[in-house]
C-alpha cells in the first residue's frame, strides 16, 4: 500500500474517532498505535488531511448536503460521511492530486472500511460533485 493511501486511512480513522468522541486530535494521535507506527511522511500528510478537513468542515458539510439531497448527513453511515468529507477536502483544497485519483482512493478506502455498498455510494457522490463543478466552470 502506498504512503498516501496509508495516510488517508489514518486520517479517516482519526476523523471517525473525533466525530464519535470529540477527543482532541493531539490526544488521539498520542494514543493511536497506527499513528505511532506510521512513518513521518505518512503522519504529516494524514495530519494535514485531518486538520484541513476539520478546519473546513462547515463548507464541506454544506457541499455534502447539496450532493446528498435525499439524505441528511446524520443519516449517512459515519464511515461514509468521513470518507466523503476527507475526499471533498482534497478535491477543494489539495490541488496537487487529480480528481480521478482522489475519487479512486476514496473508493478503495470505502472498500476497506465501509459497508458493502459504500464504495458505489462514495463514487456516485464524488463523481456528481466533480461533474457539477465542471459544469459551473
Amino acid at each position: 500500500m502506498g504512503s498516501r493511501r496509508q495516510a488517508r486511512e489514518l486520517a479517516l480513522q482519526l476523523l471517525y474517532q473525533h466525530e464519535l468522541t470529540q477527543t482532541p486530535l493531539e490526544e488521539m494521535q498520542k494514543h493511536f498505535e497506527g499513528w505511532k507506527r506510521a512513518s513521518t511522511s505518512v503522519r504529516e500528510f494524514a495530519d494535514s488531511l485531518v486538520r484541513g478537513t476539520l478546519d473546513n468542515s462547515g463548507e464541506i458539510d454544506e457541499i455534502l448536503e447539496e450532493q446528498t439531497s435525499n439524505w441528511r448527513l446524520d443519516r449517512l453511515a459515519a464511515v461514509d460521511r468521513n470518507i466523503l468529507r476527507l475526499a471533498l477536502f482534497e478535491l477543494l483544497h489539495q490541488e496537487g492530486t487529480p480528481a480521478a485519483v482522489v475519487i479512486d482512493e476514496a473508493i478503495e478506502v470505502a472498500k476497506k472500511f465501509g459497508a458493502e455498498e459504500s464504495s458505489r455510494f462514495i463514487n456516485g457522490v464524488l463523481d456528481g460533485f466533480v461533474k457539477s463543478r465542471q459544469k459551473a466552470v
